[in-house]
């Protein structure tokens, strides 16, 4: 399983890589990477983390056509503004997945620690929907989601997964400020005057 768990952490890496980087091609990496991830999770018998790399199969199909309606002229996605009712709406949305998930987990699995992974499978669901949807908050939502996923995993012994999720903190960092600077670049354009008069 250790081999599986490192092609997959690999996949996954780079993946982020390239999302971080605003690269369509992030998204049929992604595809791949959890779907082995699947497998790893199940062997763990962390089955809402099982879950959430189904569900984010789903979604990356669905961003992945959601990204490709959005490329600009330099062939990486544009970044879009996330209005503060919506991400309240989905806070509050992956706070109710939480207790669900989690209250299902409990009640009729053997799942290891069925509140905290389904409160992290929850929230990144909230993340990756940002993501597809191209709003900078993912990228910090994914930096707290992260720190926590590194104890969890830590805890349960899949080493290669935690180091892995350590260097997603420092990708989400690159990428919050990757992300930036590509808003404000466009801001700076639509301000500017035009030459031509």
């Amino acid at each position: 399983m250790t081999l599986i768990e490192l092609i997959a952490a690999l996949l996954s890496a780079w993946g982020v890589w390239l999302t971080a980087k605003r690269r369509p091609w992030c998204w049929p990496v992604g595809l791949v990477s959890v779907l082995v991830y699947t497998w790893v999770f199940v062997d763990a018998k962390l089955y809402s983390d099982a879950l959430l790399q189904l569900a984010f199969a789903a979604l990356i199909v669905y961003g992945w056509v959601r990204w490709l309606q959005h490329m600009g002229d330099d062939g990486r996605v544009l970044v879009a503004p996330l209005l503060r009712q919506q991400a309240a709406l989905h806070i509050v949305l992956g706070t109710l997945g939480a207790l669900a998930l989690g209250f299902a987990m409990h009640r009729w699995t053997d799942a290891a620690l069925p509140w905290l992974d389904a409160a992290l499978t929850a929230f990144s669901l909230v993340a990756q929907w940002w993501q597809a949807r191209r709003h900078i908050a993912a990228w910090w939502l994914w930096i707290v989601v992260d720190v926590i996923y590194v104890g969890e995993y830590v805890y349960k012994s899949l080493l290669i997964t935690s180091v892995l999720y350590a260097g997603f903190i420092v990708l989400a960092a690159i990428g919050l400020r990757s992300w930036r600077q590509a808003r404000a670049g466009r801001e700076t354009a639509r301000t500017a005057p035009d030459p031509r008069g």
